[in-house]
């Protein structure tokens, strides 16, 4: 978004994150996405934050600290809300799908409207399938309407963490491009319950994962100003970079 604005306050792009209801709430650091419109070719380019893509509901509408339904086989509101104004949409969740993240947030699993409780779901991967299956299947019930509007679900971006994670020493400090192979000869993708999830629907896989897995050194690591000591980012890419691979082939297959 940065690099697509070439600033915020470019006289060329208009911030519209206003009609979509991103504006930062009272105390919160950020907004939960931004849009931001092109006048000269009428193009509007939106990103929405949605730690699991699955709708969110205050269990206590009387309490400001209470716990949320979070809706496995529902899509997360915003979409719903705004679906039909997208030309081209691009889904992913994934390395938020963890008990720390979850409790953090006070989110309890639903589906069909019930507590999942400890049965099959109440194991992550499987909850996390179930929301990638669902979204799939509604975006492809909704595209009847939308003929022309392409849907991406992007794949899982790799982590490179070696000899521990990133807070028990993990690191990656390698610094040579393609120094475990330059080449991508599987025949389907690193992320099966992404390519899964999208068999038999109009939505497209934005398989970004094998290709991005040969490229460790792109990490962050530690070359940041703000890196504690000791602590090594293998999850997050160095902007330029390897994302910027994954918006040509979304280009590609657009």
């Amino acid at each position: 978004m940065c690099i697509a604005t070439g600033g915020k306050y470019s006289p060329d792009v208009e911030d519209v994150g206003w009609k979509y209801g991103l504006v930062k709430a009272p105390g919160a650091l950020r907004p939960d996405g931004w849009a931001y419109r092109f006048p000269e070719t009428n193009t509007t380019i939106l990103y929405y934050w949605s730690a699991s893509l699955s709708e969110l509901e205050p269990l206590n509408t009387t309490n400001s600290v209470t716990s949320y339904a979070l809706h496995l086989d529902r899509p997360v509101t915003f979409l719903k809300k705004y679906f039909h104004g997208f030309d081209v949409l691009v889904l992913n969740t994934g390395h938020h799908w963890n008990r720390g993240k979850f409790s953090g947030n006070h989110w309890e699993l639903y589906a069909n409207g019930e507590p999942v409780g400890k049965g099959r779901l109440a194991d992550l991967n499987r909850a996390k399938n179930l929301t990638l299956y669902s979204i799939a299947r509604w975006v492809h019930s909704e595209l009847a309407s939308r003929p022309q509007m392409k849907a991406f679900l992007r794949t899982m971006s790799p982590r490179h963490f070696v000899n521990g994670d990133w807070n028990t020493g993990g690191s990656c400090g390698n610094s040579v491009p393609f120094s475990n192979g330059s080449e991508v000869l599987q025949d389907h993708s690193s992320d099966l319950p992404a390519e899964c999830a999208v068999n038999g629907t109009q939505v497209k896989l934005l398989d970004i994962t094998a290709i991005s897995q040969l490229r460790d050194e792109g990490h962050i690591s530690n070359r940041t100003f703000r890196a504690p000591t000791g602590i090594h980012d293998c999850l997050h890419w160095c902007l330029p970079g390897i994302p910027d691979m994954w918006n040509e082939l979304l280009f590609a297959q657009i």
